[in-house]
């Protein structure tokens, strides 16, 4: 149960629903075999999975290891590289995401202390994300979402989509800010073999997201939307003198000023030179505490004898932050930035 005795809370701000039952897997691969032959098409009821069962994949595996790691809150959203927008057309991606996100929901209700769902949109290549608003007014209205993931390639790796600062995007941008919720930029498998899923087309969309937010001026329209930029975001913090020069050379105002009011990294990276160098470059006040824990790397790491993917050890052990700094990276900065996540929190005292 999350801590009441001014210790903070740990939030983790990047969890997906990784382990869920392979029932919801054997479904999908029907639905992939249904788009090339109809007959083979399953039914949304023929899912079938119970409480019982959801509660064996989170208690044995994400709850087992937040206790274990000493984290209070998981932001859960359905599986990055299993929302695969490149398959199929928008009915597709509309009934698989709707599923998934369904699953984080229940999930939630049945650990509601420890997790809050996010929600993956329905997208899909050429169409237009406007399509995307029903799903996330029904995940925020009636699922109590926090915020949502936004995939800047729903292409799989070809980048056929415009840039995030096109106002092709903007309907999304609209109901974030009406709601006051937060988009985690994060892409989905990559079906592009030049770029492996989690060790490139990841990263890749982490640095380059950074990159359009820079050459354009979305937060002149959109001054209080919010932005996650997953995996430490990516290259940016490593190359930041880049990047600041570069929007120099552009024009813009300083990066503090430019991209940092809205935009924010977390700490999933995973080792301690890594977390140094976010802490020590990137301001204090941008960073969120997550783990996106049993994800892309799951094993240990023979120099530490500790999961790489353990990442609140490497917060704690940094001295670049204070005390009351670290507060601000495991629980403040994350109430500030996803605002119903903190309302819900408040409504229960904390």
């Amino acid at each position: 149960m999350p801590k009441t005795n001014g210790s903070p809370l740990i939030i983790d701000c990047h969890g997906h629903y990784t382990t869920a039952p392979k029932s919801l897997e054997a479904w999908r691969n029907q639905q992939v075999a249904g788009i090339k032959d109809p007959a083979l098409k399953p039914k949304v009821a023929d899912l079938k999975i119970s409480d019982d069962e959801l509660r064996e994949t989170i208690e044995t595996n994400q709850l087992r290891l937040m206790k274990e790691r000493g984290s209070d809150i998981t932001i859960f959203s359905p599986r990055a590289s299993f929302m695969a927008h490149h398959i199929g057309d928008f009915e597709v991606s509309s009934t698989w995401a709707a599923i998934c996100n369904e699953l984080c929901f229940r999930v939630s209700q049945l650990f509601p202390d420890h997790f809050v769902p996010a929600a993956m949109l329905p997208q899909s290549p050429g169409v237009d994300p406007a399509t995307c608003i029903p799903e996330l007014v029904k995940c925020v209205e009636q699922f109590g979402n926090v915020g949502i993931n936004l995939n800047p390639d729903p292409s799989g790796g070809h980048w056929t989509s415009p840039p995030l600062t096109d106002k092709a995007w903007y309907p999304i941008y609209e109901k974030m800010v009406e709601y006051d919720i937060p988009a985690m930029i994060h892409v989905s498998t990559s079906c592009n073999a030049c770029f492996h899923t989690t060790g490139a087309h990841y990263i890749n969309a982490d640095t380059t997201a950074v990159m359009q937010l820079i050459q354009g001026d979305l937060f002149k329209d959109f001054p209080t939307l919010k932005f996650i930029v997953p995996h430490g975001g990516g290259a940016a913090p490593y190359h930041w003198g880049r990047y600041r020069g570069l929007a120099q050379e552009l024009k813009k105002p300083l990066l503090k000023d430019h991209l940092l009011g809205n935009v924010f990294f977390d700490t999933c990276v995973y080792h301690q030179p890594g977390i140094d160098l976010l802490t020590k470059v990137i301001p204090v006040e941008n960073i969120l505490f997550a783990s996106e824990m049993i994800g892309a790397v799951r094993g240990i790491d023979p120099d530490t004898g500790n999961y790489f993917d353990d990442t609140k050890r490497y917060v704690q052990a940094t001295g670049n932050l204070t005390d009351a700094q670290r507060h601000q990276v495991y629980e403040g900065n994350a109430r500030r930035v996803f605002s119903r996540l903190d309302a819900r929190l408040k409504a229960k005292g904390l």
